[in-house]
Formats: C-alpha cells, sequence, structure tokens
C-alpha cells in the first residue's frame, strides 16, 4: 500500500468509524449509563472484534457473500432483529447510582466482539475495505496491514463516543432526563439500521 493510498484507506476508516452507528450508539450508552473505565472492555471487543472481521473478511470470507448473496440478507435481517432486542434493552435501562454508575452490567468483551458478526454496519465496513483497498494480487501480509491499520483508526473513533458519553454523567443526573436519552439513544439505534437494509 502506497503512501496515497494509507491516507485514503485511513480517512476511510476515521469516517466509518465515527459516523453513527449501532457500535457507537451503544458505546456512548454505555459511557453514560456505566462511565468510561468500565466500557473500556465493551470498547475493546468493539475494536479487536472488527478487527479481526475485517483479516477473515480479506482472507476470502466476502467470496462466500458474493458467490451466495443470500447469506448476506440473511444475516442483515438476524443482525437488525439482534439491533432491535438491544434497543429495547437500552430504553428500559435503569437510571444512576450514588456513585454515578448503572447497577446494570456493561457489555462484555466477548460480547460486544461477537456482536460484529451481526452488526449490518460492520459487514459493509469490512467489505467495503477489502473490495475497495486490497490490491488485485494480495497476500497475507496486505490483509494484515489492513486490518491491523483499521483497528488502530477504529479504537480512537469509538472511542470518542463513550468518552462524550461519561462527560454526560454529570448533566444527566435527574432520571427523568437520563430517562430521555436512553430512549432517544435507543430510537437512534434503531434509525440506524434504515441506511443498511434500505440497500
Amino acid at each position: 500500500m502506497t503512501p496515497d493510498q494509507l491516507l485514503a484507506f485511513c480517512t476511510f476508516a476515521a469516517i466509518a468509524s465515527v459516523t453513527p452507528g449501532p457500535n457507537n450508539m451503544m458505546i456512548l450508552a454505555s459511557g453514560l449509563n456505566h462511565g468510561f473505565k468500565r466500557s473500556l472492555p465493551h470498547l475493546a471487543g468493539i475494536t479487536l472484534g472488527f478487527t479481526f472481521m475485517v483479516f477473515v473478511t480479506g482472507l476470502g470470507l466476502h467470496a462466500v457473500f458474493i458467490e451466495f448473496p443470500v447469506l448476506q440478507t440473511v444475516l442483515k435481517y438476524v443482525g437488525a432483529a439482534y439491533l432491535l432486542w438491544l434497543a429495547w434493552q437500552l430504553a428500559r435501562a435503569h437510571g444512576l447510582d450514588n456513585k454515578g454508575v448503572s447497577a446494570k452490567r456493561p457489555m462484555r468483551f466477548i460480547s460486544a466482539a461477537a456482536f460484529q458478526w451481526v452488526n449490518p454496519k460492520a459487514w459493509v465496513m469490512a467489505i467495503g475495505a477489502v473490495t475497495t483497498f486490497l490490491p488485485t494480487a494480495f497476500g497475507l501480509a496486505d490483509v494484515l496491514l489492513l486490518a491491523l491499520v483499521f483497528g488502530i483508526v477504529n479504537a480512537p473513533c469509538v472511542g470518542v463516543w463513550a468518552g462524550f458519553g461519561a462527560g454526560m454523567q454529570r448533566f444527566l443526573r435527574d432520571p427523568r432526563l437520563l430517562r430521555c436519552f436512553n430512549l432517544g439513544t435507543a430510537g437512534l439505534l434503531v434509525l440506524s439500521l434504515y441506511p443498511i437494509l434500505k440497500s
């Protein structure tokens, strides 16, 4: 990958990672409800799970979706159903305790990593990266570089959302405001499905 191609890919990775989507809505809510430190396993699960997804996709998994497009449709609707369930859980989240964190446990590393495999936006990002930025005659080193760079760019972009959520704790001490925030975030999580499902 030339320096110009690397810059173009980093720009793509940053825009794709920082724009609203299921991961960012969930980590935003986690930052608010659990604090930044307790959200770190969730954040690590997103980044490492997605990095592994890009790597496996680059090794040839994307070809399976090209050969069997019905799998992409099935995955899209399974992911949408799971996201709706997560939105429902978020909408029902309770308020913060006297230490400013939710009593409910934040998403674990394994759960966040596994979620990438049913996250429609993650699939769009991974397949888009592989088909657009890998050279025609690519090898294992090219795939590994692509996945690692995407992971390095992804981590701070997603972390910004967790930090923003954690920073909002001081303003949302009122249970009614927190309830409105969680409902609004759940709504945005549902809305994030629209551009993916209409494609």
